[in-house]
């Protein structure tokens, strides 16, 4: 079974977990927060993974570090210490925010502009682009990008939708031309 295969179904059980208890966001936070602290901190994992330290010895370390997390998140890298799949934690707080996005009817959008958007004009572009690809909601990431010239781009995913005066100015170039 692929790593990735391995990282969803804990992020599935984990989601579903957190869905029946009404705790997608917190679990969400937590997963944020551990992913932090391993990108910050490899040798974190390095701990975690050594065979000097018994698995129970490893799953009180866990404990200790994370005595504010969840019950189910603090659960879950308990057991994938103890099934020694530790390094997966990215992958499923990847796989989860994926799940939990899709289920609020969300997703993630970055939106290219010559300057910062505002709060209200962020609001608008992500109302409108939700609309657009189906979701109730926009995560909106404001990048700024003076090569536009002017107006925005938005990507979602895959998708990108580009209403930036250089497009503009390219597709008047390609139409002149030929």
């Amino acid at each position: 079974m692929s790593n990735s295969a391995v990282a969803k179904r804990y992020a599935q059980a984990l989601f579903e977990l957190a869905q029946q208890k009404n705790i997608l966001a917190e679990v969400g936070a937590d997963l944020n927060e551990l992913t932090k602290i391993v990108q910050e901190s490899p040798d974190f994992l390095t701990l975690l993974n050594a065979p000097k330290f018994s698995i129970e010895r490893k799953k009180q370390m866990v404990a200790e570090i994370f005595a504010g997390a969840t019950p189910e998140v603090l659960h879950t890298v308990q057991l994938l210490v103890e099934k020694k799949r530790v390094n997966e934690v990215k992958l499923i707080a990847n796989a989860y925010a994926e799940l939990a996005a899709k289920a609020q009817g969300t997703a993630d959008a970055t939106v290219f502009s010559t300057r910062a958007l505002s709060a209200e004009e962020s609001a608008n572009i992500s109302t409108t682009f939700a609309k657009l690809v189906g979701k109730q909601s926009l995560n909106i990431t404001n990048e700024i990008d003076p090569s536009l010239l002017g107006g925005i781009r938005v990507q979602i995913g895959n998708h990108i939708y580009d209403s930036s005066v250089a497009n503009k100015l390219e597709r008047l170039k390609r139409e002149l031309i030929g």
